[in-house]
């Protein structure tokens, strides 16, 4: 999901897509397509709306990243489950990773937790983890398993990062909004939720505001001095 505005960003993404701002010197949809050929995913659809001419000129075809790239565009913000309906109607196919192209993880955790619910049975997981900052989603786990997304505050915040089943993906349809959340498939109006396996992914990196460009990539300035 590379369409967002990135308003807190401003006035970077006034110029940039959020996207293409860098964390260590590396643009931060560069590094998550390396992560994601890493964990052996080979396809990928990017769903591209804010300077989307941007994104699709760095990205290309994918292949300087190891993943074969195709487009879908988001014209509005109309929410992530709406993105994902995009990726669909463009030739995306279940089961689904959907993650956010503006957040960092660690090396290797796309790989793992990839494995973990994909060995689990489970029909959704969500990336989950302890903090994640200003304007984060908190999320409650029991057992290992998401019970509640956007309560009330605690230890946990909910990560950009979903895997969804085949059977999951009907729920997608006739969601409240604008904008059309993934957090809301987990719950319908009448109350029945499906599983969602938590999957912790560790500490997470993303630029929130201005300031964030210069923070995140002063270590590697530092070492490439």
């Amino acid at each position: 999901m590379a369409a967002g505005e990135g308003r807190r960003l401003r006035p970077l993404t006034e110029r940039w897509p959020k996207p293409i701002l860098p964390i260590d010197g590396k643009p931060v949809i560069a590094t998550l397509l390396r992560e994601l050929a890493g964990a052996g995913i080979g396809a990928a659809t990017v769903v591209t709306g804010h300077l989307a001419g941007q994104v699709e000129d760095l990205v290309g075809d994918g292949s300087p990243f190891g993943v074969s790239v195709g487009y879908a565009r988001q014209p509005e913000p109309l929410g992530s489950a709406d993105a994902v309906r995009r990726a669909l109607e463009t030739g995306a196919s279940a089961p689904l990773l959907v993650v956010a192209a503006d957040t960092v993880f660690r090396p290797g955790v796309v790989a793992d937790v990839a494995a973990e619910w994909e060995g689990s049975g489970v029909p959704a997981g969500l990336g989950v983890r302890r903090g994640g900052g200003e304007g984060k989603t908190p999320v409650r786990v029991e057992e290992h398993r998401v019970v509640e997304i956007g309560g009330e505050r605690g230890e946990l915040t909910a990560a950009p990062l979903w895997f969804f089943a085949a059977g999951v993906l009907p729920r997608l349809e006739g969601l409240p909004g604008p904008p059309f959340e993934l957090a809301a498939a987990f719950r319908d109006d009448a109350g029945t939720s499906i599983e969602v396996l938590a999957l912790d992914v560790g500490p997470t990196r993303d630029l929130t505001r201005p300031e964030d460009v210069v923070v995140e990539n002063f270590p590697y300035l530092g070492r490439s001095g």
